[in-house]
């Protein structure tokens, strides 16, 4: 059963799912007309736009063209966020294939022909390169697509561009500021100019919040996505370490990389997550993902909270009001709430393991990308090679911050090394103790936290201002799924609500995370400040 111009028509979202059977496409003309009669494309989410495809409203013509006057309109001019680097030339050949194949009577479902921004560490075949951010990669042009975006391409995503993130994932240097990188400059936060966007998925995080696409992606190490999502007003989810194929993304570490959704809306991510998700022979954590993936947005529902049983862990520094009223709307929905303690866990003995594990993984994982580049546009073939680069480029690459991080990765000893060893079983037995501890002593289904302080002013030379509380090491660490919803606005800057479930339970979390989603309705529209003292 369809239902025609219910959003279109009566401009009222409905939360049944997409139909497998569409309607006729329009004529572009057409489309960009009811496009504009509905209102501009930045208040839209992606399950929305798909929703207007299946009226017969609209086709993919006008949605991606509405997009790229967007970025024009916002990011390289008027508050220029430097949150997308580059944009596909084929972009609108790509949105007019998906709109062939509608008319052809094909329709892949509700990515079909729906524009994604990617972060620019993850390959794209095209002639947009793959830098990371950084010079030294400015000619990566390698003619293929990650294996997650042929999988978006496969669902019917049309990749409109590359957004900037801080240069190599964050990982050059501890004084660097988030947002920067050499090839992209420093991304805005959309919500008071002047703030930091968070990174390292700075870009995928001002640009969803800015409504310059129906959908961005970004990839994490420890809080590169759910900290910009958080400072940005959006919803960032880190799936589970193994359930989207990392091949072809410029690594940190295969210990907790990987890719996830940055999305207007917990639904968005579901549909992203279930198309980019899957078991890809040539990337080893992932051997279990089709075991695991299924259709993540099914069964989403505004009463998923009842019955659930939630761990509550509250920071010293959390933002009070917030926090409670977010615990409010988890009883209304019909949670069972159940206030935790941190296990006694040695935060420094962690911390200390972690960054031996990244230290050692980053020059062995980045020298196998390195090296299995295709052709010779990239002479790079070490992390020492990139460490010459900078200081014979330290005019543009080194002009903020040094690379001490990546000098302290290219002097250790490596994968072979016992310390290495021993710092990662130390660093996986205390995240995922702690956290299985925690979920299985109280049966709980999820832990919820505050995923971050309010966003920092950005001060390039001077490092980050980071004001916490942080909700991303032990996920992170674990590699377990860890999701952030907005929970509302301090100080006039946004805060976001996590959601951290057990390994390969993503879809719990995100139903989870949608229910409260429906019941709190915390997303804050951007208002494009220079500053939050400016009118």
């Amino acid at each position: 059963m369809t239902y025609r111009g219910a959003l279109w028509v009566g401009l009222a979202l409905l939360s049944t799912p997409l139909c497998a059977s569409v309607a006729t496409p329009p004529t572009t003309e057409t489309a960009k007309a009811s496009l504009a009669k509905a209102g501009p494309i930045e208040s839209f989410d992606l399950f929305q736009l798909a929703d207007g495809i299946d009226d017969g409203a609209l086709n993919s013509e006008a949605i991606t063209a509405a997009y790229l006057a967007r970025i024009a309109a916002v990011d390289d001019s008027g508050p220029m966020l430097n949150a997308v680097i580059a944009t596909f030339p084929d972009a609108m050949d790509q949105a007019r294939a998906m709109d062939a194949e509608i008319k052809a009577g094909k329709y892949r479902g509700p990515l079909h022909g729906m524009p994604v921004l990617v972060k620019d560490n993850i390959e794209v075949a095209g002639p947009v390169p793959t830098t990371a951010g950084s010079l030294a990669l400015a000619n990566n042009i390698t003619g293929r697509d990650a294996p997650l975006i042929a999988r978006l391409r496969e669902a019917g995503a049309v990749i409109l561009g590359k957004t900037n993130l801080s240069e190599w994932a964050n990982i050059r240097s501890d004084n660097s500021t988030s947002g920067w990188s050499a090839v992209g400059g420093l991304t805005k936060n959309p919500h008071a100019l002047d703030r930091n966007s968070c990174g390292s998925s700075s870009g995928s995080g001002s640009a969803m919040a800015a409504g310059l696409a129906a959908a961005t992606i970004g990839t994490e190490t420890d809080g590169s996505i759910t900290c910009p999502a958080g400072v940005n007003g959006i919803v960032g989810f880190k799936p589970t370490v193994g359930l989207v194929s990392r091949r072809y993304v410029v690594p940190i570490s295969h210990s907790q990389d990987t890719a996830g959704p940055m999305t207007r809306t917990v639904r968005d991510a579901a549909i992203l997550l279930t198309a980019m998700a899957g078991t890809d022979p040539q990337d080893p954590a992932t051997t279990d993902a089709d075991k695991w993936r299924g259709n993540y947005a099914a069964g989403l529902s505004a009463d998923g909270l009842k019955g659930m049983r939630i761990g509550v862990l509250r920071a010293p520094n959390v933002d009070a009001a917030l926090f409670d009223a977010a615990i409010a709307n988890l009883k209304e929905g019909g949670a069972e709430i159940i206030a935790l303690e941190m296990p006694n866990l040695d935060r420094q003995k962690l911390g200390q393991a972690e960054f031996k594990v990244l230290l050692a993984e980053l020059k062995a994982d980045l020298a196998d990308y390195l090296q299995g580049l295709p052709e010779n546009r990239v002479p790079h073939k070490t992390l020492a090679d990139i460490i010459a680069f900078n200081k014979a480029h330290a005019d543009k690459e080194l002009a903020y911050f040094g690379q001490e991080t990546f000098e302290l990765a290219d002097n250790d000893a490596g994968l072979d090394d016992p310390a290495y060893k021993e710092a990662l079983a130390t660093s996986r037995q205390l995240a995922a103790g702690a956290l299985n501890g925690m979920l299985g002593a109280h049966k709980l289904d999820v832990i919820v936290a505050q995923t971050n302080g309010p966003a920092w002013l950005s001060t390039l030379g001077k490092g980050d201002a980071f004001s916490g509380p942080s909700a991303s090491q032990l996920p992170a660490i674990a590699g377990f799924p860890h999701l952030t919803v907005p929970m509302g606005l301090s100080g006039g800057l946004p805060i976001g609500l996590s959601f951290i479930g057990s390994q390969w339970h993503d879809h719990q979390v995100l139903k989870a995370g949608y229910a409260y989603e429906q019941i709190s309705k915390q997303r804050a529209t951007p208002t494009y400040k220079t500053s939050l003292d400016s009118k």
